[in-house]
């Protein structure tokens, strides 16, 4: 039998993958409400691509899809499963792309108030994503997990499979590369001291 949306929102997602594999339709409704947003959204931010991001994240739900009847909880947190599995195929497909220049990448659509704003907005984020792009592959997805996702440093160490230590590392030497990169551009970026 299923139970209501509204009932399972405050179930865990382990539980919830449990009740899936045990046929429960209206639990795997809410888990993938509640997940497929945030897997779209890490898929984007590393891709830049809508289309592949979607493509992404209906590969990652179909595989926690496929695991569900094996799930053994209390071992790993779905969210840290599905993490990983979107990070490794989104790295396949940047390992298969061919080299693009940063200018032959969209720009993100802006819901700004104002035209000034938007393009001031757009400019720090280009800026960032330049920036970033001058990474090293660990280092962007440690710092891009860490600053942009808001994962904690365990969550990441499961995702990349690293130590804690090595998240915090990667992480410190990711910002103090970015700093560098952009700390001649704070004034064109429109941030000022006062």
């Amino acid at each position: 039998m299923d139970m209501a949306l509204d009932t399972l929102s405050e179930i865990p997602d382990d539980a919830l993958l449990v009740l899936f594999a045990n046929g429960d339709a209206a639990a795997a409704r809410a888990l993938n409400l509640r997940l497929t947003p945030r897997v779209f959204a890490q898929a984007m931010r590393m891709l830049g691509n809508r289309a592949e991001a979607e493509d992404v994240a209906q590969d990652a739900m179909m595989r926690l899809w496929k695991i569900a009847p094996d799930w053994r909880q209390g071992e790993a947190k779905v969210t840290t499963w599905l993490y990983r599995v979107v990070a490794n195929l989104c790295t396949d497909r940047l390992r298969r792309r061919p080299s693009v220049g940063i200018d032959a990448i969209p720009e993100p659509a802006d819901d700004s108030a104002s035209v000034a704003d938007g393009m001031q907005d757009r400019a720090r984020l280009d800026a960032l994503y330049r920036a970033l792009d001058t990474l090293p592959d660990r280092q962007r997805q440690a710092v891009t997990l860490r600053h942009i996702e808001g994962l904690a440093n365990p969550e990441i160490a499961a995702i990349m499979d690293i130590s804690t230590e090595a998240v915090e590392s990667l992480t410190a030497r990711g910002k103090r590369a970015l700093a560098a990169a952009l700390a001649g551009r704070r004034e064109d970026l429109g941030y000022s001291d006062g």
